[in-house]
C-alpha cells in the first residue's frame, strides 16, 4: 500500500512582508486622515476629562495640515488643506508649538476675537462670559488622580467610610452661541488676570477647563504655554471617550479590570 506524502508548502517571505507592509500602510492612512486614539496624561481638562481617559480624535473636521500624518514626514507649511475653523467650545488635540507633542485644550477664541481674563472670569469681545456656580466636582482619589498638588490638596476630603475624595469648586461657562461646559476655579493666581489679546488671522486661543492647572494660550510658548496657536497645529477634534483607567493596573491581570472606570463612550461634543 502506497501512502501519499504531503509536501509542506514553503512560506513566501516576500509575500508575507508585502502583506504586512500593506496592513501597516492602511493603519497609518486611517491614523493620518480619519481618526487616532489619544490618552489624557494630565488634569488640565478637569472636570470633563480625567487622567487616564482614552478617547478618539477625528482628523478630518478641520481639514489637514503638515502635522496631520502619523509620521513627521512633511516640511512646515502654513494653513490647512480643505481647512475650516473649529467652533468656539470644541475640544481639540494639537501639536505644541515648540516640542510638537500632543496636547488637548478647548477652543475659546477665533480670529478677530478679543480674549481676556478678569478676576478668574473669561471675557470675550468685551463681554463677560456667564459663569454659574455648580455643585463641587467630587473625584475619587486614585493612583493617577491624587489631588495632591499645591493648588488642589486643600480640597481633599476623607469620607466617613475612609475613602479619600477631592471636592473641586466647579462652574459652568456658556460661550456666545450657547456652547456650555464645566470649568474648575481652584485659586487666585496670576493667570486669572490677563491683558486683552486679539486673536490674529490663522490662529486660535485655547484654554484648559482646569483654569488654575493648565498651560495654554495665556502663557507664551517660550515659557511652556501655547501662545496664540497657528491653526495648522490643530490635529483634530476630540469626539468621545472609549474607556478610562485609574492608574492602578499592574502585572496582575485582575487589575486590568478593577482599574476600569465607568466612563465608556462619553460624547465630548456635548460639553
Amino acid at each position: 500500500m502506497t501512502e501519499a506524502v504531503a509536501t509542506k508548502k514553503k512560506i513566501n517571505w516576500a509575500e508575507e512582508a508585502w502583506q504586512l507592509f500593506l496592513l501597516v500602510l492602511a493603519v497609518l492612512a486611517v491614523h493620518t486622515a480619519v481618526a487616532k486614539p489619544f490618552y489624557i496624561p494630565s488634569g488640565s481638562m478637569l472636570p470633563g476629562l480625567l487622567v487616564g481617559d482614552r478617547l478618539i480624535v477625528s482628523k478630518y473636521p478641520y481639514g489637514h495640515s503638515y502635522l496631520s500624518p502619523s509620521l513627521n514626514v512633511l516640511p512646515k507649511m502654513d494653513g490647512r488643506l480643505f481647512g475650516s475653523l473649529p467652533e468656539r467650545g470644541d475640544i481639540v488635540v494639537l501639536k505644541s508649538p515648540i516640542a510638537q507633542d500632543d496636547w488637548i485644550k478647548r477652543v475659546i477664541g477665533l480670529p478677530g476675537d478679543t480674549v481676556q481674563m478678569k478676576d478668574g472670569q473669561l471675557w470675550l469681545n468685551g463681554v463677560a462670559v456667564p459663569k454659574l456656580k455648580l455643585a463641587d466636582t467630587v473625584m475619587k482619589v486614585t493612583a493617577n488622580s491624587d489631588c495632591a498638588t499645591m493648588i488642589d490638596a486643600q480640597y481633599r476630603v476623607i469620607t466617613p467610610d475612609g475613602t479619600t475624595e477631592c471636592h473641586l469648586p466647579t462652574y459652568r461657562e456658556t460661550l456666545p452661541g450657547g456652547r456650555t461646559y464645566a470649568v474648575l476655579d481652584l485659586a487666585n493666581l496670576p493667570q486669572d488676570n490677563t491683558e486683552p489679546v486679539i486673536v490674529p488671522e490663522g490662529h486660535v486661543f485655547l484654554m484648559g477647563d482646569n483654569r488654575d492647572n493648565s498651560e495654554d494660550s495665556r502663557f507664551p510658548a517660550e515659557v511652556g504655554g501655547l501662545g496664540l496657536l497657528p491653526v495648522e497645529n490643530i490635529v483634530g477634534r476630540a469626539e468621545f471617550t472609549t474607556f478610562s483607567l485609574d492608574g492602578s493596573t499592574s502585572l496582575n491581570p485582575v487589575t486590568w479590570v478593577t482599574a476600569l472606570r465607568d466612563r465608556w463612550f462619553l460624547s465630548l461634543r456635548d460639553n
